[in-house]
């Protein structure tokens, strides 16, 4: 009985254009390539594999574990057209995730990755997209939305929702504002290091919301010091502060 199971579904895979592990033969729709779904959970993977084949994606889709499986099967598949990376849980900034992104990236130069994940953060959005992501897809929209999103990418857009956008135009406006009595005397980045020193955040978390290496972060106070002629951080932040207070009196 196990055995028949087995057969249905590898047949079921193969009416829509699926591989995935244990398939040994692929139909669909070749012309436009295949799409790569990579996560390491089978049933995740699987089952997002044929939602999507069944939402007429527009090209065969093959779904691994891992880049190294790809590479052992890929002969059986169209050349890439996309792929999509499944994070489910794990976030952009958890241990290893941003190299794999990078590395998937910076390997597959001419095909796009997109990133699935259940997190809306727009760090973690933005997070991506500096790793060479070509779009962003949350798991609070629908399928239909996510075969736009992937479509987009292999026409060679960029994809991230509406909401984020909204956000990032907020900030945008938010952070020329910030620092707009910084101009002159610091680049962005400074003037950006400079505000959040006002703030009195600690080096690492300027580091995770400028996306930045700490030592990065350190560099940078060192020379709004000298800019500033101050002697420590706290001093620092008294002589930004009192920019903005000489701005906003004139």
């Amino acid at each position: 009985m196990g055995s028949a199971a087995g057969r249905h579904n590898y047949t079921s895979a193969n009416r829509s254009g699926v591989l995935s592990s244990g398939t040994e033969s692929v139909h669909g729709q070749a012309g436009r390539g295949s799409l790569l779904v990579l996560d390491g959970r089978a049933l995740d993977r699987e089952c997002l594999a044929l939602a999507l084949a069944d939402h007429e994606l527009g090209m065969e889709i093959a779904a691994m574990g891992s880049i190294d499986e790809w590479r052992v099967k890929k002969g059986s598949v169209p050349p890439l057209a996309a792929i999509l990376l499944n994070l489910g849980g794990r976030k952009v900034t958890d241990h290893g995730i941003a190299d794999e992104i990078r590395h998937i990236s910076s390997e597959f130069k001419s095909v796009p990755v997109v990133i699935l994940a259940d997190t809306e953060d727009l760090a973690h959005i933005l997070n991506a997209l500096e790793c060479g992501a070509r779009g962003y897809i949350p798991t609070s929209v629908g399928i239909d939305v996510c075969v736009e999103a992937i479509n987009l990418a292999a026409a060679g857009g960029i994809f991230v929702t509406a909401s984020s956008v909204l956000c990032m135009r907020h900030l945008i406006g938010s952070d020329s504002r910030d620092t707009q009595p910084l101009k002159g005397m610091f680049t962005l980045r400074q003037a950006e290091v400079a505000q959040a020193l006002r703030r009195g955040k600690a080096n690492k978390i300027i580091a995770y919301e400028l996306n930045l290496r700490e030592s990065t972060v350190k560099v940078h106070i060192r020379n709004i010091m000298k800019k500033l002629k101050a002697t420590n951080r706290t001093e620092v932040a008294y002589k930004v502060n009192d920019l903005f207070a000489r701005r906003n009196s004139s």
